[in-house]
């Protein structure tokens, strides 16, 4: 794949017809290199952030060989990619058969659950399965994160103790796993999180194996600035040296947003412009998912035109639909057109992911970039120095 210098140079050499996505590999390596330095456990990257083939390649050759796997479907992508990853299947509730065939064919057996019944279903799925890692999602607040993961999955304090105690019976290693939500915007959803788990961990008597704490590591968006990432790892890892059995135990995480979300950009055309109503060639249905439906601000700038007065906008996707609309504020050069390229940041985690074909839309065209994303939590020297540390 051609690179290019940035979004300008690409829209100079091709005048691309339909969206693009952008990709930087430095991004995608910089923010492995981040993790394996500051987390001193092992990494899964969650899969349904961005399962593009280049995004898990990238991460294996980086050194991010196991996988958090939510579906049957990525179970089987993951495995025919790289035959030797650890796949950890933490969708709590699965259909039976599809655990069977994780299990037997392709080598699972790291299991999520959140039930007795679900737990039922594993040994029976499995064959009574003598080597499997279970873990226990544990149900917790995501009052701190701006997509809340805590109304439909997590054993409640009321079943945890006849849960964990019926789960350590039968699974060879037992872990604990949390989810504070996604996007948290504070490392005290972890400590939360990791104290409501450990005094579950106490109540019920047993030793456990692994302490998942999940994802939920933040990326950065215009109105959702995090503080840096230090502070959470930091706050885990100071929390993990007190946590029961963890001497003899594993820690976790699941990161999947902080991973890829800088590794593309979106490159999307002005189709048309009615006051201050942008008409452009993606959208709702595509990778702007989120702008539509969770009014998240991704940063954007105008490739075609540069200007210091900039101006509000509101923005309508290519499809036919009144619901393919993403409600402003986009703040772009006054002079912003029909025929403007516009580059919108941070598209790497649930872009590509939740795009459709609705309406014969979804298709995208690709290149690569070397400018650095915009903007990124992985700058600065202290993580300069952990990325040539991996290098």
């Amino acid at each position: 794949m051609v690179q290019y210098d940035n979004a300008r140079r690409v829209v100079q050499a091709l005048r691309p017809e339909q969206p693009m996505l952008l990709r930087r590999p430095h991004a995608l390596r910089r923010a492995a290199s981040f993790f394996q330095e500051h987390f001193p456990g092992h990494i899964f990257y969650a899969v349904k952030a961005n399962p593009s083939p280049w995004i898990l390649e990238g991460l294996w050759d980086a050194g991010i060989e196991r996988f958090d796997v939510a579906s049957l479907e990525e179970v089987r992508a993951v495995r025919s990619g790289f035959p030797e990853a650890e796949i950890a299947y933490m969708h709590p509730i699965k259909p039976e058969a599809a655990i069977a065939e994780a299990y037997h064919e392709h080598g699972v057996r790291i299991f999520s659950l959140d039930s007795l019944r679900e737990l039922d279903k594993i040994q029976r799925a499995t064959g009574d399965a003598s080597d499997l890692t279970l873990c226990v999602r544990m149900q917790v607040a995501s009052d701190l994160a701006k997509i809340s993961l805590a109304s439909k999955f997590g054993v409640r304090e009321t079943d945890e103790v006849a849960l964990l105690q019926a789960t350590r019976a039968v699974a060879q290693r037992l872990g604990v796993a949390f989810h504070v939500g996604s996007q948290a915007m504070s490392p005290a959803g972890f400590a939360g999180a990791m104290e409501r788990t450990a005094r579950a961990v106490r109540r019920s008597g047993v030793f456990i194996d692994i302490l998942d704490v999940g994802g939920g590591f933040p990326a950065h968006y215009p109105g959702m600035e995090p503080p840096q990432l230090e502070g959470y790892l930091g706050e885990i890892t100071s929390r993990w040296e007190d946590f029961p059995s963890a001497a003899n135990a594993e820690l976790w995480c699941e990161p999947g947003r902080a991973l890829c979300a800088e590794a593309e950009s979106l490159l999307v055309h002005v189709d048309d412009r009615r006051d201050n109503t942008l008409y452009i060639n993606d959208g709702s249905f595509g990778a702007l998912y989120d702008a539509a439906h969770l009014d998240w601000r991704f940063p954007v700038t105008n490739q075609s035109r540069s200007s210091d007065r900039l101006v509000a906008f509101d923005l309508f996707g290519p499809t036919c639909d009144d619901a393919d609309a993403m409600r402003g504020p986009f703040f772009l050069p006054a002079a912003t057109d029909a025929g403007d390229y516009l580059e919108f940041g941070t598209l790497g985690a649930y872009g590509r992911a939740m795009a459709t074909k609705f309406n014969g839309y979804g298709q995208y065209d690709h290149a690569s970039v070397s400018d650095d994303p915009f903007p990124s939590l992985y700058t600065g020297a202290d993580h300069q120095a952990a990325e040539e540390a991996h290098s």
